[in-house]
Order: C-alpha cells, then sequence, then structure tokens
C-alpha cells in the first residue's frame, strides 16, 4: 500500500540495472545504485547549507540527470521541491519564487555568470543560488553554490529521513482567478500515483519510456519519472522534445512506450516513421483531449495501442485511463475508467446525477491534495460535503462507466497541456500604454487543441498593431502564453448587468472575424 511509501522508499529498482539514459556523445548510462548514491550524495549538500523540512527548493533546469537527482534529494531531505519552468521570463519567476518563499534556486551551469532571469529574480528574494550540473570530470551532479543569501549563517542540518504525510512537492494551478493557487502534494500522494499508473499500464522492470514531458509538470513528473522508478524500470531523458531526434533515440536506447500531449503526437505524424518500426507497447495521451482523428493516425501509424487519460495538478496527475487491451476495450473520445481513483459525476448541490446525464467530474482517493496552501476559500468551493474533489470539468459516464469530458466549467486555456490564466493575460495586456481594456479566450486550434485569442479595446487617439502587442506581450511572459490572435474592437461585448462573460467575447469576435472575410 502507497500509505506507507516516500519517494525514498518507492525506489524499486534492481541496484546494477539501468535507470537513466541521456542521449549524447557519449550518452550518460546511470543505474539504480548510482542514483540512489548520487541521490543521497545531493542530499548531504542540501544539508549542509541548512536545507532542512519543509524548505523551499526551486528547480530551474531542464530535463536532467541533475533535475531528477536534485528534486529527488530535496524530497528525501523532508524539503519541498518546486520545479518550474526554466523558460519564465524574470517577472514569472519573481512570483512564484515569492508566492513559494524558495530557500534556494538551482539554476543551470553558466546561469549565474549570465544572471538569467531566474537568478535575478532569486536575488531580489535573498533566496540561495546554486547551479546544478553534471560534472562529467568529478562524476557527480555539482551543488556549485553562488549566494548563500538568507541560509547565510544558517547551522548544517542533520540529514533527514522523508515521512508520508510530508509535503514533498508544490505546483501552482492556473486558476481562473488572478492568483494561481498553490498545489502541495504529498508523498503519500505521489506515490498512490506511481501505484495507480503502474497498475494501469503494467509496468515491470523490462519497460523503458521515452520522456519528453516537462518534468515541471505532474505529467511528466509522474508518469515519466516516477512510475517507473517504482516499477524498477527505466527512462531515456533528452533535455526537451525534438521531433527530428525522437524515434532516433527511441529506438537507439530501446525504448518501449512514451507518454505525450496530443501536440507532440500530431507533430510526430507530421514526421517520418522510423523504418523499421520499433515494438512499440502502448502510447499514452494526457493533458488535453485526443482527437479521434489523431487516436486512429497514432495507432496505425505505429502499430500500438494508444492509451488516452485523464489527469490534473491536484489529483498528482492520473485519474482515469483507458485500459491496456489485455484488460478492456479503449474508446475514442473517452478518458477511460477510475484507476485507482474513485470517480463520480455529481450536480451543483453535490449529488450523484443519473447514468448518463452530465455533471461536474468530481474525485476522491489517497492521490488527491488535501487542499490548496493558504486558501481557505478555494478549499471550501473545492471539495464536497463528501470529501470529493471538484474538477471544474463537465462530463458524464457512459453505458461502461467510462468518462466523458463534454466542456471546462472553468475558463481556463488549455494549449497544448499548457493551462493559461486569461487573467494573468488580462493583466498582461492592459499594461500596456495603448489599451483600455483586453478579455482573453481560448480559439479552436488544430495543433494545440486551444490556443489564445484576445480581444482589445484601445485608448482614444491610441495606434498599435497585432504584431506589436504580440511582441509586448513576449517580452512579459513565456512564449506560450503570447497570443495567436488577436481581434481590435470599439466595445467590448457585456452582459446586461455590464459583465464580461469569455465566452459571449469569444464568439463575437469569432463572428465579427467570420463576417468580414465574407
Amino acid at each position: 500500500m502507497a500509505a506507507g511509501l516516500t519517494l525514498q522508499s518507492a525506489i524499486k529498482g534492481k541496484p546494477d540495472s539501468t535507470v537513466i539514459i541521456v542521449p549524447g556523445q557519449p550518452a550518460l548510462s546511470v543505474t539504480y545504485k548510482d542514483l540512489v548514491a548520487e541521490t543521497a550524495s545531493f542530499q548531504q549538500k542540501l544539508a549542509a547549507i541548512g536545507i532542512t523540512k519543509a524548505s523551499p527548493v526551486s528547480i530551474a533546469t531542464v530535463n536532467s540527470y541533475e533535475f531528477i537527482v536534485s528534486f529527488l534529494a530535496a524530497s528525501w531531505q523532508r524539503a519541498i521541491a518546486a520545479p518550474l519552468n526554466p523558460a519564465y521570463k524574470q517577472d514569472e519567476f519573481e512570483f512564484y519564487i515569492d508566492d513559494v518563499k524558495s530557500a534556494i534556486v538551482l539554476v543551470p551551469k553558466g546561469a549565474y555568470q549570465s544572471a538569467s532571469p531566474a537568478v535575478k529574480a532569486a536575488q531580489k528574494f535573498n533566496a540561495a543560488i546554486a547551479e546544478c550540473y553534471w560534472d562529467a570530470t568529478k562524476k557527480e551532479v555539482a551543488l556549485d553554490v553562488k549566494e548563500l543569501g538568507q541560509l547565510q549563517g544558517k547551522p548544517q542540518q542533520p540529514v533527514l529521513k522523508p515521512q508520508p504525510h510530508d509535503i514533498a512537492l508544490v505546483l501552482h494551478t492556473s486558476g481562473t482567478t488572478s492568483r494561481p493557487k498553490v498545489v502541495p502534494l504529498s508523498h503519500r500522494n505521489l506515490t498512490r500515483t506511481m501505484q495507480n499508473i503502474q497498475q494501469t499500464y503494467q509496468l515491470t522492470p523490462s519497460d523503458r519510456t521515452m520522456l519528453v514531458m516537462p518534468l515541471f509538470h505532474v505529467h511528466g513528473l509522474l508518469c515519466g519519472l516516477l512510475a517507473p522508478l517504482l516499477s524498477g524500470g527505466s527512462m531515456v531523458v533528452p533535455p526537451k522534445f525534438s521531433a527530428s531526434d525522437f524515434w532516433r533515440d527511441f529506438v537507439a536506447h530501446k525504448a518501449n512506450w512514451y507518454t505525450a500531449v496530443p501536440t507532440i503526437h500530431q507533430i510526430l505524424l507530421k514526421n517520418p516513421a522510423p523504418s523499421p518500426l520499433p515494438a512499440i507497447r502502448f502510447i499514452r495521451s494526457c493533458s488535453s483531449p485526443l482527437s479521434p482523428t489523431v487516436f486512429h493516425a497514432l495507432e496505425k501509424t505505429y502499430n500500438a495501442p494508444v492509451l488516452e487519460a485523464y489527469a490534473m495538478t491536484e489529483a498528482a496527475h492520473q485519474m482515469t485511463s483507458n485500459p491496456l487491451p489485455s484488460v478492456g476495450k479503449r474508446k475514442p473520445g473517452t478518458v477511460g475508467l477510475g484507476q485507482g481513483v474513485e470517480v463520480v459525476i455529481l450536480d451543483e448541490a453535490g449529488n450523484a446525477v443519473a447514468q448518463g446525464k452530465e455533471g461536474e467530474i468530481c474525485i476522491r482517493g489517497e492521490n488527491v491534495t488535501s487542499g490548496y496552501l493558504n486558501n481557505p476559500a478555494a478549499n471550501e468551493s473545492s471539495f464536497t460535503r463528501d470529501g470529493y474533489f471538484r474538477t471544474g470539468d463537465q462530463g458524464k459516464k457512459d453505458a461502461d462507466g467510462y468518462v466523458i469530458i463534454t466542456g471546462r466549467i472553468k475558463e481556463l486555456i488549455n494549449k497544448g497541456g499548457e493551462k493559461i490564466s486569461p487573467i494573468e493575460l488580462d493583466n498582461t495586456l492592459t499594461r500596456h500604454p495603448a489599451v483600455s481594456e483586453a478579455v482573453s479566450f481560448a480559439i479552436p486550434d488544430d495543433m494545440y487543441g486551444q490556443d489564445i485569442g484576445v480581444a482589445v479595446v484601445l485608448k482614444p487617439g491610441a495606434r498599435l498593431t497585432e504584431n506589436e502587442l504580440k511582441g509586448w506581450v513576449a517580452d512579459k511572459l513565456a512564449k506560450f502564453k503570447v497570443p495567436k490572435k488577436v481581434y481590435f474592437t470599439d466595445v467590448m461585448p457585456k452582459t446586461a448587468t455590464g459583465k464580461i462573460q469569455r465566452r459571449i467575447v469569444a464568439e463575437t469576435m469569432q463572428k465579427q472575424e467570420g463576417r468580414s472575410k465574407l
């Protein structure tokens, strides 16, 4: 049972078997014995500079051996890992570093000398700064402390042993409120999901995944990294997804499955399939809806079962999945069955709806967060009286109990699995000196499922082009948050009571554009 497991005791591989392969010339190959020893050594380095129980450790590096080691070491030391997208701009790093009160920020080699955005943000809040990288000469993951910041003068701490109830990880959700919510996940939450994923896909030591999802999201972290550690399996870890390298590395390093967002599946389908085809045990899709068209194209092209799953940060990733062919049928257009997680469809009052009727998808299980940090109002509205977590997604169950998601109750923009808060975008856009009003919303997109549209009212006499506004956003926010389409309008559509409803704005703007093309 997961109740007694931690990220230390849940690493189950045989000491001499390979766990991590980092492609390169030459490739770095790591055994379970190496990984455990390196993580323990890095844990000692963290303890030596004062990292202890509940110390937030922000990790701003790409997918790499050093990310994996530093993440595990922080959790072993009873600290709280807080991974961050290394592509963030300084403003974004400042928000997250301030919000979690980072004790230390880990950055790549060279980041300190180049005064990278993460380094500048860490300095603003007096967090310690350390470069973290694989030192091939010393054969170790270096912790090169550049500034001790708030750890200055802090005594060396003892090496600790994690407990199941300890918070191991904090991640932010992109809420539709102006402030993203902080989701704490305990060792118990994470190890329960690891077990659920292992059981769903019957992962064994002979399975090797191609890890292409970023490790600062639960998708890559839980399914790509942690579940294989529990099953004694292994992973190929390039720094990021590359369509041109994917199959070369997959074949060369003998991977047999991968998990990704639909956008990545679609990019792969636009590139030549490897010949001969490797034996692919299954392909998993998650974090954004997979169209039946892409589902069938994947199965046909790669001769492998495609299993669509449904997940969210608050559930430590996986909630439902379509089963393996040996277990049950897979249904394109559905996200499958609850996997070690209780899934119910409830009405607004928290009562179960009749079979086949739509309502809010709600979940309960050991994997689910105990509640958002420092946010009693969100916790009050997010959990029912019976302890079910409200996902904010609308859906129903078919006759076999398979979950069908019919729409989002929340107004998040889901761009290829990246959840974008429209209010954050609105706030950035309205900072532009020429902008009077701005409303962001989702627009349909063939590649990402959804992309970003924004409606903008300019101040009287002001002039602004679409490209100028996109450039403004690109300077303030990460690249994936830059709008695809800007709709300039003289009047922002509002309800009778003067409220702005994103759905109405989106529909009005797209209709106007449609008429203008006629």
